[in-house]
């Protein structure tokens, strides 16, 4: 009734998104037998191997976390 799982999905979607990316990862090379999606996971290795130094990753992620959080504060 109050949508509170659906706002927490939202809000922590970084955490989601790192936790999928390794599931996917996971998944895809098993089914594959020895394929990548990703260079690595969890998903800011990947972003670090692609050349993105921590330095704008952190940052990146911190906005991106801004963003889902007014996106919740909105549904609510």
């Amino acid at each position: 009734m109050l949508k509170l799982p659906l706002v927490l999905i939202i809000v922590a979607g970084i955490c989601v998104w790192e936790a999928l990316s390794v599931i996917i990862q996971v998944t895809y090379f098993k089914l594959t037998k020895g394929k990548r999606i990703f260079k690595m996971a969890p998903f800011h290795h990947h972003l670090e191997l692609s050349g993105m130094k921590e330095t704008i990753i952190v940052p990146l992620f911190w906005a991106i976390t801004i963003v889902l959080c007014v996106i919740a504060f909105k549904i609510i």
